[in-house]
């Protein structure tokens, strides 16, 4: 067997089950999204057939894998349209879309917010490193929202500092399951890669495990009343552990719409609804430069904003 190639019998404990939900549970080496893309491109054989992400698992089903040779990962200007809500000589703030990674990494070498950054900066600090220029903090690729990026290294400094010292405030939207009995309610259990299904995160039991992570949530809308009961909750984040916020609302019971991840369902098609329903409506700071506090609000992405007028809800004030 080679590093190219992989070959194993499916566990029959996972009989049952989605074909690409198994193969990420017992190849923890990659991710379930690249995985599912190997399927697509026939990378992956079952019984020597090319299956599709669906088929479901018998159990002791012999897998064959070939992993394509690994991609030169280079971050290349492009051209991509980019929604600017503020930008100046040391910052630059986007709406980022749904879909758009923050940078570029394996399987997403292109289309990433560096990469359309650096199509409409001539410079991006570099504190980072070539792959990650300006990038001081990140949103999931589903997470759409407000992000500040860095045009050099005094900007980043300070900024990162910023968020170092827990003085940067962020909001968050999300469209959830459920209904809370109090219209306020925190989540304080700390985070860290799940003992199992590592390309998660999950809030872990002992003291010296996972990270600190800290969120107030407050309801702002109940919806569909008289049905199965969902809400718009607004995130206050006080840490920025990674899938902070769809952790805490998952563990509280309260898993956010189309998240696939920690969610009950990968998509809701009749609220059109293809990924988890979370924004990052306002992001404030001090400005790196004149130290200025600025509050920037980033329009709700056009799904969730949808979404919530099909519930009967309303763009929150």
């Amino acid at each position: 067997m080679s590093d190219e190639s992989l070959e194993f019998a499916l566990d029959a404990a996972h009989a049952g089950k989605r074909l690409d939900a198994a193969l990420a549970l017992m190849v923890k080496s990659h991710s379930r999204s690249f995985l599912t893309k190997l399927l697509k491109d026939g990378a992956i054989l079952v019984d020597g057939r090319s299956p599709k992400a669906s088929y479901k698992v018998r159990g002791g089903e012999k897998i064959e894998i070939e992993f394509p040779e690994p991609e030169v990962i280079e971050a290349r200007p492009e051209n991509i349209p980019l929604e600017i809500l503020f930008e100046d000589a040391d910052i630059i703030v986007v709406n980022k879309p749904p879909g758009m990674p923050a940078h570029p990494s394996s399987g997403h070498g292109c289309g990433t917010l560096v990469n359309a950054l650096l199509g409409h900066c001539k410079d991006l600090s570099g504190i980072n490193g070539s792959l990650r220029p300006g990038i001081v903090h990140r949103l999931d690729m589903d997470t759409s929202g407000a992000i500040v990026a860095a045009k050099n290294d005094a900007a980043h400094q300070a900024l990162q500092d910023q968020f170092m010292a827990r003085t940067v405030a962020k909001r968050y939207l999300a469209l959830c399951h459920g209904s809370p009995l109090k219209d306020t309610f925190f989540a304080d259990g700390r985070i860290g890669r799940h003992p199992v299904r590592r390309t998660e995160m999950a809030v872990l039991r002992g003291p010296d495990e996972g990270r600190e992570a800290y969120t107030d949530f407050e309801v702002l809308q109940r919806l569909r009343p008289g049905k199965q009961p969902l809400f718009l909750v607004l995130a206050r984040p006080k840490t920025g552990r990674t899938h902070q916020i769809r952790v805490h609302l998952a563990k509280a019971g309260y898993p956010i719409l189309a998240d696939e991840m920690y969610g009950k369902e990968p998509a809701w098609p009749d609220l059109g609804l293809a990924r988890q329903a979370l924004h990052a409506w306002k992001l404030e700071i001090a400005h790196p430069r004149t130290a200025e506090r600025m509050c920037f609000e980033a329009p709700l992405a056009d799904d969730i904003h949808g979404a919530l007028l099909k519930l009967g809800g309303r763009w929150p004030a």
